[in-house]
């Protein structure tokens, strides 16, 4: 299969070269031609690097991999190029400005794509590129999740239809994880840090049953298992951001996706009318 990547940072590099190392031709786009994710690895032979999203209309599935705060831009460019292909999602986030997930901002900005899914779990980019074991949720429906095996075969994938809720599990891990962070300074010890963080989690899990995701979800490896990963490694750079936001370091917000995370929830939760007191805590004492 011919495979397109959008996105050439550490996670965009990492699928590319797993859809690569899965037997597919992969056509990697990067802005300005910008490579610079994983560079002391080396690159695959069937991995041809462009600059050009035209050199990627043929492809047969699209991965986007960009970060959160330039979705929106770069999928409105894509669309000039949308040849029906089904789009796996693999961005976790919120847009700061909107609050909107990616599907959401994918809807708006190439309607015509019907075929859509979102790659969610516990995922960090070099080990993947590296090929250590790494499992994933993928929501859509049946031909995203189909193209989705081939393209990442050397994944274990777990399939799913409930889109909603890996993708609210990846933002919602996102601002947990910035709180466990946040805790391990602040708290006045690991039993007040699984207090917070647990009850944090239940707030988000509550959202998402609002918005119609479903309970299990948030056992599978977008749930508990990225959750796991995000929220007890300083490898985590939400986790590591809360350290430094306790210790009133300086940071560089927009790189930062759990920053937006939490504020887009406790939006979402006020729209729809459900609770969320430690999120709002939290917010309040992170000065965000």
């Amino acid at each position: 299969m011919i495979v397109g990547v959008f996105g050439a940072g550490a996670w965009g590099t990492a699928l590319a070269y797993t859809c690569a190392k899965s037997g597919n031709e992969v056509k990697h786009w990067a802005f300005a031609g910008i490579f610079d994710g994983l560079a002391d690895l080396e690159k695959p032979e069937n991995v041809f690097r462009t600059d050009n999203m035209a050199d990627l209309k043929d492809c047969e599935y699209w991965l986007i991999v960009t970060p959160a705060a330039f979705f929106r831009e770069t999928v409105r460019k894509m669309r000039a190029v949308y040849n029906g292909q089904p789009i796996l999602i693999c961005t976790k986030g919120m847009e700061g400005e909107t609050g909107e997930f990616m599907s959401e901002i994918l809807n708006t900005e190439i309607p015509e794509c019907k075929d859509f899914g979102v790659l969610s779990g516990p995922q960090f980019a070099r080990e993947v590129a590296t090929g250590v074991p790494t499992g994933s949720t993928i929501a859509g429906n049946e031909r995203v999740r189909a193209g989705g095996h081939i393209a990442l075969s050397e994944l274990y994938l777990q399939d799913s239809d409930d889109f909603i809720g890996a993708q609210l599990c990846g933002v919602g891990k996102n601002a947990d994880s910035l709180i466990s962070g946040y805790m391990t300074v602040k708290g006045r010890g690991e039993n007040e840090r699984a207090l917070v963080f647990t009850r944090a989690w239940n707030e988000i899990a509550e959202l998402g049953v609002k918005m119609g995701a479903e309970c299990k979800t948030f056992l599978d490896l977008c749930g508990v298992g990225d959750l796991f990963l995000s929220a007890t490694s300083t490898t985590s750079r939400n986790f590591s951001a809360g350290q430094a936001i306790a210790r009133g370091e300086q940071i560089t917000a927009n790189t930062v996706e759990g920053i937006f995370a939490l504020r887009g929830l406790i939006h979402r939760a006020e729209k729809l009318g459900v609770k969320t007191p430690v999120l709002c805590e939290m917010k309040e004492k992170m000065g965000l």
